[in-house]
């Protein structure tokens, strides 16, 4: 994932029981969600079997929050998708959690704060709650059992959340290896011409210079790192100096078998 991205926070309002508040935290920390704010729980906080149903899965409850409101809990964040069985009265996009998630990623990506607003056990989200999201997500159930248990809810979206960090192609460099300046390819490029010219490389001479092209190209495709711009040009240095000492080998045997020659 870009190191700038936050993912998505996740909001219980008015959740009733500690264990599913701990339920909660636990697919949290397996899909990698660690924001966790809670609306006004009905027993207050911390609740002690909250931590036990975590089953180790402390972080997201160490460091939850406590707000009066919906409003309060969701006033920084720049993206804020309601979690419901039925869109009720307000008339938003109703999308699937791989959907959600799809969109979220892209948000987060491009650096908006995003939440996800899970209603309570017993009746879910208010109208009023909904109308203060972007979207409605819905987990596509079979209508004859809806009852879906509050953990299991998170734990459906925020899998479709990891789905989507785990799709996104890997960073084409670290941070601590960026890609090679324009001055190190070319410094790169011209070390290695000058010892094919010397090796005899380009021939016939009137292709060098689509062959230099050709050569330029295959490289620069590659998108080369500036470490390893300076792993190639230790090759290179390493094949020049073995061309060195084997050459100059030769030309000791060589003058070693003509003086033996000119002696017999």
């Amino acid at each position: 994932m870009d190191a700038a991205a936050q993912p998505p926070c996740v909001i219980l309002n008015e959740p009733q029981l500690a264990e599913n508040i701990g339920a909660v935290a636990r697919v949290m920390a397996n899909f990698g969600l660690s924001d966790l704010r809670l609306v006004r729980p009905r027993d207050g906080w911390p609740q002690e079997r909250a931590w036990a149903s975590a089953s180790g899965a402390d972080w997201p409850l160490d460091n939850a929050r406590i707000f009066d409101s919906v409003e309060a809990a969701t006033g920084d964040l720049q993206r804020l998708y309601a979690t419901t069985a039925r869109p009720r009265e307000t008339r938003l996009p109703v999308l699937t959690p791989r959907e959600a998630a799809g969109e979220l990623s892209a948000a987060t990506g491009q650096g908006l704060t995003c939440g996800l607003l899970f209603g309570g056990e017993r009746a879910g989200l208010e109208t009023a709650d909904i109308a203060l999201c972007q979207a409605i997500v819905t987990v596509p159930i079979d209508p004859r059992f809806r009852s879906l248990n509050l953990a299991q809810a998170v734990a459906i979206n925020a899998y479709e959340w990891r789905m989507t960090v785990l799709d996104r192609p890997p960073p084409a460099f670290r941070p601590d290896d960026p890609p090679a300046g324009q001055a190190e390819l070319v410094g790169f490029y011209e070390h290695l011409e000058r010892e094919l010219d010397a090796s005899g490389f380009f021939f016939p001479p009137e292709k060098r210079p689509s062959m230099v092209r050709n050569l330029r190209v295959i490289f620069a495709r590659s998108g080369l790192s500036s470490q390893e711009t300076r792993t190639l040009r230790g090759v290179i240095t390493a094949l020049t100096k073995g061309r060195g000492r084997v050459l100059a080998r030769l030309a000791r045997e060589r003058a070693a078998a003509e003086a033996k020659g000119e002696g017999e």
